[in-house]
């Protein structure tokens, strides 16, 4: 009985996972959106497909993620990097821009603690999680998560891929919501809400996380609203990184 009670304890926890992670960054002021009068509840198969997702994401290791973090007044952050699912380490580069143009650029490394940015190095060739591996240590830049969307957007990042399903039974009580369809890259994806904590999933409100989700339960799109900002930060992931290999310099000399 202590077993069941445990692996049911699991189960839970995986379910709300992703809308527990924005409170577990620290970051609270996400925000929740009136429920569409369409949606609608998840199918058997629709929830199957969500509780898989992350397994799938977790498959595709390293993963090719972009994150795009629209902060206000004209400022964009891009991330374009690669994450280790299995080491929940990932690696990239970032870009600034506003409306005089580029701010800043650079690399960015980060795990489930916090972030190190760094300057691209002089004269650097290759893609940017190559380049990371020649940074001295003391060209990072380290610190823990903070309140601003763009941390909560890696660290959402670097937590998604899971490895093994959840259970589609305890996802669909934890609230999900149909709320519609979209193509993206040519391909089919279903619009579905994100679950909530079981006291939160019968309200009229929906979760701050969306996913995109296609028939083979392929993770492809998530966006997490954040309070006071028009556009919610954008988790774009498109397969495997061919080749990505994610440097050991960064992690191996930190301490």
């Amino acid at each position: 009985m202590a077993t069941q009670q445990k692996n049911r304890r699991r189960y839970a926890a995986a379910a709300v996972l992703t809308a527990v992670l924005v409170a577990a960054g620290g970051v609270t002021a996400w925000q929740v959106a009136a429920r569409p009068d369409d949606a609608r509840p998840l199918t058997t198969e629709e929830a199957s497909r969500l509780a898989l997702s992350r397994f799938t994401l977790y498959g595709a290791d390293p993963a090719a993620v972009d994150l795009t973090v629209q902060e206000g007044g004209g400022t964009v952050v891009q991330v374009h990097a690669v994450v280790d699912y299995r080491t929940r380490h990932a690696a990239g580069s970032y870009r600034v821009t506003g409306s005089q143009g580029l701010l800043d650029e650079g690399l960015v490394i980060w795990d489930t603690g916090g972030l190190g940015l760094a300057a691209t190095p002089a004269g650097a060739d290759g893609p940017p999680w190559e380049q990371a591996e020649h940074v001295p240590r003391t060209g990072w830049t380290s610190r823990p998560y903070g309140t601003d969307p763009l941390d909560a957007g890696l660290d959402l990042a670097v937590q998604l891929g899971a490895d093994r399903p959840d259970n589609p039974l305890l996802l669909a009580q934890a609230g999900p919501r149909l709320l519609g369809h979209d193509r993206i890259d040519g391909r089919d994806h279903d619009r579905i809400s994100g679950p909530r904590p079981r006291e939160a999933a019968t309200s009229g409100d929906t979760s701050p996380l969306t996913y995109w989700i296609d028939a083979e339960g392929a993770l492809r799109r998530v966006t997490m609203r954040m309070t006071g900002l028009g556009t919610p930060t954008t988790l774009d992931f498109h397969g495997p990184a061919a080749g990505a290999e994610l440097p050991e310099a960064p992690w191996a000399t930190a301490g």
